[in-house]
């Protein structure tokens, strides 16, 4: 079993939370992703805006990210 924490991130502020325990670093992918589907409907509707980026990393034991998920808006001209 390894340890993995979630590192989110936006434009103003960082936050690390404990993901856990899991038998593999895909199993702490599926738990990854299903936060970042429970937190996205807010985000995009309430914090998102023009030109800014979320995200959302997976840490190992070490804290290094071995997984990321992004939400980038951005303007085309």
């Amino acid at each position: 079993m390894a340890r993995f924490s979630i590192r989110t991130q936006c434009p103003l502020r960082s936050r690390i939370t404990d993901a856990g325990e899991f038998e593999s670093r895909d199993a702490a992918w599926v738990e990854m992703a299903r936060m970042c589907g429970d937190l996205a409907g807010g985000i995009v509707r309430n914090h998102l805006k023009e030109n800014t980026e979320w995200r959302m990393e997976l840490l190992d034991e070490t804290s290094k990210p071995v997984a990321r998920i992004r939400l980038l808006a951005e303007s085309i001209d």
